[in-house]
């Protein structure tokens, strides 16, 4: 029962068809091999008790935030501040990708969102300052990895969803590994860049006086993060309301640029009503499947199948980190995540990991899932942005990165108090 349900859904993937779509078809066809009842009468209450989740409608809102910030100019003129201040170290605007990358990942909550708008502003860069082609996109493709772990962040809303975990803790618990992976990230790009000289490209000349002139556009998403975010930790809003008065923040902010016109509103909910649709599509396929699995016994054979192994917790942990980055080389990572979690967060807590870290490692894990081929949705973000080349570049670029997040997941295996010291600190 769980091969056949593994190679069916190996199988509608690899037909390209969507991967929401997918799911749902998934339970179709084992709704009449392993059930006696007709389970697919009750595909309508799954949708609507699924979609009917008022932490959910954070999601677009989010969404809608990276895209009026993307749309204003506001991302362009942080990624110029960064450069002047970064890319003085080895590797030189490469520095710029991450810390950009990390900056608006504060404010848009999208890994996607983060990746495109650091890579549309960055990858002109590439010739005119003679980089290695390969690893400056595989450090677009990275950086925009941190926009599912420093919050505000979608997947962990949906994790605190799917396992009954404070979200307000789940964000405080994002914030050092967050930026733990940033500095590693930018570790990464300086080692290789002090091996290879030739890869770091032109250095950028800059005034102390122009980077002091340039922090003034830092200051919008800065704004945006302490807006959302501390809302939250001062119990004035919950963090769908938060995503709503960050939503109000970005609206403020480009009408004080003066680039909040009607084209530029009619684009942002274009964009943000695409991305929404996909990701709900997601989540009520993959809910229908988990609602066959468990009714079918699969969901309860599986967990009784690993739980009698009877594996030490470091064993399991282990188990888990294989099985996602094998599993996230063939699955778009919100769909791994929802098809995955109501399986795996159970086991794990029962032997005694805390969930709020634990999501913090699934989350590192599926940021893994979004730079490794041939599935990495960043990868294929970064390039479509591209005018040309070939897919291998960018791949190979992620090599070094994802070594830096499975380098993380040691850490915090290690020291957990990397992911626990602020929600035990302010909880």
């Amino acid at each position: 029962m769980i091969t056949t349900a593994l190679v069916a859904l190996l199988v509608l993937i690899g037909l390209s068809i969507p991967v929401g779509a997918a799911l749902g078809l998934l339970g179709l066809i084992l709704d009449p091999l392993y059930s006696m009842l007709p389970l697919t009468r009750a595909i309508g209450e799954v949708s609507w008790s699924t979609s009917n989740e008022f932490l959910l409608v954070a999601i677009p809102l989010f969404i809608m935030l990276g895209e009026i910030l993307l749309r204003s100019g506001l991302a362009e003129k942080m990624y110029n501040s960064m450069s002047l201040w970064l890319s003085w170290l080895p590797g030189g605007l490469m520095h710029a990708n991450i810390g950009a990358s990390a900056l608006f990942a504060a404010t848009s909550g999208s890994s996607v969102a983060t990746a495109a708008t650091v890579g549309t502003v960055a990858i002109p860069q590439i010739a005119k300052k003679g980089y290695n082609e390969s690893l400056f996109l595989g450090s677009l493709a990275a950086g925009g990895t941190l926009g599912i772990l420093i919050p505000p962040s979608i997947n962990l809303v949906i994790y605190g969803v799917l396992t009954n975990t404070s979200v307000p803790k789940l964000y405080l618990a994002g914030i050092i590994p967050g930026l733990g992976m940033a500095a590693l990230f930018m570790l990464a790009i300086a080692a290789a860049c002090i091996v290879k000289p030739k890869w770091g490209g032109q250095k950028i000349q800059a005034t102390w006086s122009e980077r002091f002139a340039s922090l003034i556009h830092l200051i919008p998403p800065l704004g945006i993060f302490l807006l959302v975010v501390g809302s939250i930790y001062a119990g004035l809003a919950t963090p769908t309301e938060a995503a709503a008065l960050g939503v109000v923040g970005a609206l403020i902010l480009a009408a004080c640029v003066r680039r909040l016109t009607f084209a530029m509103l009619r684009d942002s909910l274009e964009g943000t009503m695409k991305a929404t649709a996909m990701i709900m599509l997601i989540v009520v396929g993959a809910a229908f499947l988990n609602f066959i699995m468990a009714a079918t016994g699969l969901t309860t054979a599986l967990t009784n199948t690993i739980t009698g192994l009877g594996l030490a917790p470091g064993w399991m942990l282990l188990i888990v980190v294989v099985f996602y980055l094998i599993l996230g080389c063939f699955m778009e990572t919100l769909s791994m995540m929802i098809t995955t979690i109501p399986i795996v967060a159970p086991i794990m807590i029962a032997l005694g990991y805390d969930p709020v870290w634990l999501g913090i490692v699934i989350i590192i894990l599926v940021e893994a899932a979004l730079i490794t081929p041939p599935v990495g949705l960043n990868l294929f973000v970064v390039q479509s942005l591209r005018k040309g080349g070939s897919m291998n570049a960018v791949m190979l670029g992620s090599i070094p990165f994802v070594i830096m997040l499975m380098a993380m997941i040691g850490l915090l295996a290690l020291i957990p108090n990397l992911a626990l010291w602020l929600p035990n600190l302010f909880g």
